[in-house]
């Protein structure tokens, strides 16, 4: 980040009437022209992602959003029927930003909801176990959770596979030897 807003400082402005000439160039394929404006815009892009630093992504992660957003703005500019670029920039930039911080979102609460289906599952297949006196089966397990059998096998899948590479884990921190580097344990 700090080479970046170095090279935001150190980019000259553009001169008057330099961005209607590198718009139109740009829209012709010219990519030293695209280069240009996405330089001489760079400072802006940095602004409006310091702007949402805390709204769950990283600075350099809504840069490289942000990058993005001013890439397609250059490349759709000059079909877009706008008159102001710079405006056109920093909404396409924006967007950019806020789709990347909505996906970040919606990726954490998908995570936070299977953690608790997997919560849910374990304690289930526990009280069952103890009630049955044996392994309960997908379909109880279901039908407890109140779930459809394709979704109680996921999350079963899901936990097996998370005790799974505990165990892995622990045992390579035990015994480091006995781990293969395929990920196996030794004799099986």
């Amino acid at each position: 980040m700090r080479e970046l807003r170095q090279r935001a400082r150190t980019t000259p402005p553009l001169a008057d009437g330099e961005e209607a000439r590198l718009v139109a160039q740009s829209a012709r394929g010219d990519g030293d022209s695209q280069t240009r404006l996405v330089a001489a815009n760079l400072g802006m892009v940095i602004r409006l992602a310091e702007a949402r630093a805390d709204k769950g992504l990283p600075v350099s992660d809504l840069v490289q959003e942000g990058s993005l957003g001013l890439v397609e703005a250059v490349r759709s500019f000059s079909a877009s029927g706008e008159a102001d670029f710079a405006h056109f920039a920093e909404q396409k930039v924006g967007e950019q930003m806020d789709a990347a911080l909505q996906a970040e979102t919606a990726a954490v609460r998908d995570g936070e909801q299977l953690v608790a289906a997997a919560n849910d599952y374990e304690r289930t297949e526990i009280l069952l176990r103890r009630t049955l006196q044996r392994t309960p089966t997908d379909s109880e397990i279901a039908e407890k959770l109140e779930w459809s059998v394709d979704r109680t096998r996921y999350v079963a899948k899901v936990v097996d596979d998370a005790r799974r590479r505990h165990d892995e884990e622990l045992l390579a921190f035990l015994d480091p030897d006995a781990v293969d580097f395929d990920g196996t344990v030794d004799g099986e």
